[in-house]
Parts: structure tokens; sequence; C-alpha cells
């Protein structure tokens, strides 16, 4: 027997038949989207050039394609909304939500400005070329924002709404220009159970801050091209947050890559605000992770002796602390929704200093 038989809350709708609705590609106004270009060669969203990323590596390449931290903003009074994610979809992870890895969800700007969680698109297991999914709302008129997939894909997202609805333009950030996140797999949102989970989501909706999220999946090396494409893309961004500790091989490797990469981008950056993370402690391996600890320490202070009053440092060992923190991840490595949770709320303050938020 099938658990949508049991339990018919977790039945997957996937054939839209609501009817009087109108499709429209999230590529035409007046959506908007963030974080992510689309690449009109390759026919679909990318989160650098893909020019750029084939010169860093085979990897980047790759996961190029993914498109965590991509996001559609609209407003709408529609009462449903539905969507037809096209793509071609990866294998599924053994330690990672097929929603987190491959699906969109929904959230909806609340009084006072907060977005909150209206609901998921959830994909199913067995789809190889994208889905549809439903959901309803209240009718009124709202801001809505749909997060794109972590680990997917998105070759074209269509967004239906009721034929008589109203559709407009968002209100834009109260910040504007991005703040720039490269790293691990962490940093791409490895392991969320959704979307809207990474820290840099729950981050973009607390301080309502557009964001770019740069990081890859055991490829965040911070190579020489790496380096070039972020001192410039940085050039358009509000701040600046690195934390590729866990994909630096070896304690020489980040040694011999981390001060250079700081200069490289400050260099062409000279009042960007950059954060340094170390990795966050997941279990007791001070043998591992203090000297890395110790070397982003250095860059930091090394920073601060030159003068640099635009940089900032956050320890990982201090992001888990407290009650419950070993149940913070999904492998000993990888955060799940709590572990990120932690993570926004440990840079959140740092953030808003960067920021001069008030």
């Amino acid at each position: 027997m099938r658990l949508e038989e049991i339990d018919k809350n977790l039945k997957i709708e996937t054939d839209i038949t609501e009817p009087d609705i109108l499709w429209r590609s999230v590529r035409q106004a007046p959506f908007s989207i963030h974080g992510v270009l689309y690449d009109e060669e390759q026919g679909c969203f990318v989160r650098m050039p893909q020019s750029v990323a084939d010169r860093v590596s085979r990897g980047v390449a790759d996961l190029n394609h993914c498109t965590a931290g991509g996001r559609i903003r609209f407003k709408t009074n529609s009462s449903f909304i539905g969507i037809r994610a096209v793509q071609k979809n990866r294998e599924p992870s053994s330690h990672m939500s097929r929603l987190g890895q491959s699906g969109l969800d929904l959230y909806r700007k609340a009084e006072g400005g907060t977005e909150i969680f209206v609901n998921a698109f959830r994909p199913p297991m067995n789809m190889t070329e994208g889905y549809s999914s439903p959901l309803k709302t209240d009718g009124s008129m709202a801001e809505y924002t749909i997060n794109f997939p972590l680990y997917d894909n998105l070759h074209e997202l269509y967004i239906a709404l009721k034929k008589d609805a109203v559709l407009e333009a968002p209100s834009p950030y109260a910040i504007e220009k991005p703040v720039v996140y490269y790293g691990s797999s962490i940093t791409q949102g490895g392991c969320a159970g959704r979307p809207g989970n990474s820290y840099q989501g729950m981050l973009s909706r607390r301080l309502n801050i557009d964001h770019i999220n740069l990081g890859f999946s055991g490829q965040g090396k911070a190579e020489p091209e790496m380096a070039a494409y972020l001192a410039e893309l940085c050039k358009n961004a509000s701040a600046f947050v690195c934390n590729y500790d866990w994909n630096a091989v070896t304690e020489e490797y980040l040694e011999k890559t981390h001060l250079p990469l700081y200069r490289t981008i400050r260099m062409a950056n000279p009042r960007l605000p950059i954060l340094f993370l170390s990795e966050p402690e997941i279990v007791h391996h001070p043998q591992r992770m203090l000297p890395r600890l110790e070397i982003i320490r250095k860059t930091y202070l090394t920073a601060k002796a030159e003068g640099d009053e635009k940089v900032w440092f956050l320890p990982g060992n201090m992001i888990y602390r407290g009650e419950h923190w070993d149940t913070c991840t999904v492998d000993a490595c990888h955060p799940n929704d709590l572990g990120f949770y932690r993570m926004a709320m440990a840079i959140e303050p740092y953030l808003k200093e960067m920021l001069e938020m008030k």
C-alpha cells in the first residue's frame, strides 16, 4: 500500500486541472528574477556566466546549472498559483529531500513586510523532466516569492494564475544591491529541507535584502578565475560573505588561497563589507577545525592590521553552540533546517552591522 493511500496529506498533486487560468513565463514582465541569469544559448537558468564557470573548473561548470538562490517575485490577487517547472532532473540525493534538491516553494509578504511560508510545490520522486504543482491562496492582493531548486537545473518556469487576476511587479528590496555568498555545499544549501530554508533565504526574508548564492558543492576552491569574477561581481554588491573552508582539501591549500582571494576582491572593491566564516563545528574534531579557523582568522587580522575597517570574522565553532547542537546536521557536515536557522541567526547581527541596518 502506498503512503498517500494511508495519509491523504502525503498525496502530491501534479496535474493542473484548475479552470480559468492563464500560463505565463517568468521571463516576462512584470515577474522579477533574482539570483540567476538566463542563458539563451543553453536554454536554462545559471548562477554566473557559463563562459566564466567553464574557465574555473569542470565542477563549477556543471554546478552552475543548479539554481540555488534563484527567485521569482511578483504581486497578485489570484486565488490560485500553479507552476510548471521544465527540468532535466538529477538523480535524487540519499541525504537531501527531493523538495530541497529539485522543488520550489512559495512565500508571501505579510503585514509588516515579513515574508512567511505559504506552502511548497512538491515534486514527485520519480520525475525526470520537471513537474507541475498547484496551490490555493485566499485571493487577497499580496507579494509572493517563489524559490528555485537548490541542487537542480531549471530550463523554464511557467506560472498559472486566474485569468481575471491582477499581476504586478513586486516592490523592491530594502537593499537592492545583493549580498554575494561564496563557498561550499553548505553555502549552496545542502541539505535544507526546501529551497527557502537555506540560510541566505532566511536572511533575505528577515532583512529584506537581495542575494546571490555562489556555493558550489565540493568545488568552492577560490581559484584565481573565480576570485577575479567575484571581484567584478562585487562591484555591484552590498556585502560579500566567504565560507569555502570545507572545500579547501588541506590546510596548506586554504592558507595558499584565502588571503589572495580577499586581496583580489578588496583591490577591486575598497569599501565593500566582507565577512569571513570558518566551517561550523559539527562534531568535536578540533584537530581539523581549529587550524583552519586560525588560518581564516589570520586573513582577518592581516586585513585589520593593514587598516581595513570593512572586514568581519565569525568563528564557525560559535554557530551551533547551545542545546541540541548535535541535531543541526544530516551527516555531521551538511546542515538541516535547524542548522541553517542557527547559521542565519549567527550571521544576522554581523550582516546588520555590515549594512549599517538599525
